[in-house]
This record gives C-alpha cells, structure tokens and sequence, in this order.
C-alpha cells in the first residue's frame, strides 16, 4: 500500500510540475522577448537572444519614454496600496460585526456580499460608468471608493469565515481589562487575523495592479493612466504595435506584483484554511 502511495504521489508531483512549467513559460517568453530586436519578436519568438537579435535595455527605455511609464506607475501603486488598505479595513470591520451580532440586518449584508461574488462585472459595467460621470469619480481617490466595493464581496467571505473561529472569550477578557470595542478590534480581533488579512491583501493586490477594464471605464485618461492602460499605449496607427517597447513594459508592469507575491505566499494557505474552518 506503501509503495502504491508513493508512486501515486510520483505521478501527482509530475502532473503538477508539468502545469506550473505551462504557466511560467509564458511569463519567461515575454522575459526572452524583451532583449530582442522588434523584427525578430514574430519572426522568431521562441528562440533566446543571439548577437544580431540582443539589443540590451534599448527595449525597456523605449517603452518608458513611450508610455510615460513612471507617471503611471505612481498612480497604480498609489490607487493598489490604498484600495488594498480600505477593502482590508472596513471588510473586516464588516466581518468582524457581522460574526458577532446576529440579526436579520447583518445577515442581508452578508447574503448581499455573496451575492456580489455573483454577479458579473459586465452587467454593471455601462451604469458604473455612468454614475462614476456623474459624480465626478474619474480621479485615483473616486476609482479607489469602487474598488473598496467590488472587493467587498469576497474580502467579508473571508473574513467573516475567520471571525467566526476567534474564541468570544479572548475580546471579553480585552473588554474586562477596559477596551472599548475599538481598541478591541484593533489591539485584538487584527493582529489573529493577519493571515486573512495578508491572504486578501495578496489576491486584491493582482487584481487591482493588473485591472485594464474599469480604469479605463472610469478614469480622467488625460490625467491619470495605470500601467495597463499605459501599455495599450504602445499600439499605433492600423494596429501596428511596437512589440520590443510591450515587451519591455510588460517585465517591467509584472516584476513588482510577483515580487509582492512572493514575499507574501506563506501566508496564502494559512489565510484560506483560517477562513474555512467556519462558514
């Protein structure tokens, strides 16, 4: 039986080595592709740089200066960091009052986050966009108050699953020693839930750092470019794209978001497990 696990355990590590390779390889082409010369990207796109093909960092500065890349690297980390910070904060917040006071209101408000996981973005997308004109919400601060609520749904699944696995007694014990639910929250309920709070800052942090769709939908695009958009930047004219300078700028776009993620992983596991122990 022994001997049949393990091998069995051979074929899984195998099967889940070949995938892992499948979705690497083409974050390492793009990587390959930035060192070469424009023509020999479709010409060629599968082979490593040779002496006639390597054109060095000629690629990367091109699309810097094309895209105005920094300015718009400014703006997503400063729309990611705040957005990740307000969905963390108040879904937790949520959470946190939706596990301990058990009422028909605060279990509407959950159904409503789940049923926010539901719906697809497309079905709200022209009224989004219409409402956000409306109320002059095409700045970083506007498009920062609609990710804090598309973020919600999933941010409150997760954390109410947590809550619910904190003992009462921990904040009654805070509450005896003179905490005020605040303190409670915050000197208490926060520092159990950092896996939770690490996991959801993680899977908001892809989403929102690699959005196209809804900065587009949303912000002033003469004022305020992400990294996405300023990447669509580099196509011309009969769809002609620069393809050295999208390279380039694509490393560069992905490096900070798998540094991120890196550095984070640990916690990913730990955070969902947390938060399935109750539902």
């Amino acid at each position: 039986m022994s001997v049949r696990k393990a091998k069995h355990g051979w074929i899984l590590t195998i099967i889940f080595t070949v995938i892992s390779l499948l979705y690497i390889y083409p974050i390492v082409l793009v990587f390959i592709n930035s060192f070469k010369k424009k023509a020999y990207i479709s010409k060629d796109p599968f082979s490593l740089p040779t002496d006639n093909m390597f054109v060095g960092l000629d690629n990367y500065i091109r699309g810097i200066e094309q895209t105005d890349l920094i300015q718009a690297f400014g703006w997503s980390v400063f729309i990611t960091v705040f957005s990740v910070a307000a969905i963390i904060l108040f879904c937790s917040m949520c959470a946190w009052y939706i596990s301990r006071v058990n009422t028909k209101v605060t279990k509407a408000i959950y159904i409503l986050c789940l049923f926010a996981m539901v719906v697809p973005f497309q079905m709200e997308m022209y009224t989004l966009s219409k409402i956000s004109n409306m109320l002059h919400m095409g700045n970083p601060w506007g498009i920062i108050v609609i990710y804090l609520g598309f973020g919600a749904g999933l941010s409150v699944f997760m954390f109410t699953g947590f809550m619910k696995s904190i003992p009462l007694e921990i904040e009654e014990a805070a509450m005896i020693d003179g905490c005020t639910p605040i303190q409670t929250y915050f000197r208490v309920v926060m520092p159990i839930a950092k896996p939770t709070c690490v996991t959801v800052a993680i899977l908001q942090a892809m989403w929102i750092w690699n959005d196209y769709l809804l900065p587009s939908l949303v912000l002033d695009q003469r004022k305020y470019k992400t990294v996405p958009m300023a990447v669509q930047y580099l196509k011309g004219g009969y769809g002609s794209v620069d393809m050295g300078a999208m390279m380039g700028t694509l490393v560069l776009a992905i490096v900070p978001i798998i540094i991120f993620y890196l550095f984070c992983q640990k916690y990913i596991i730990e955070g969902v497990v947390a938060g399935a122990v109750k539902g």
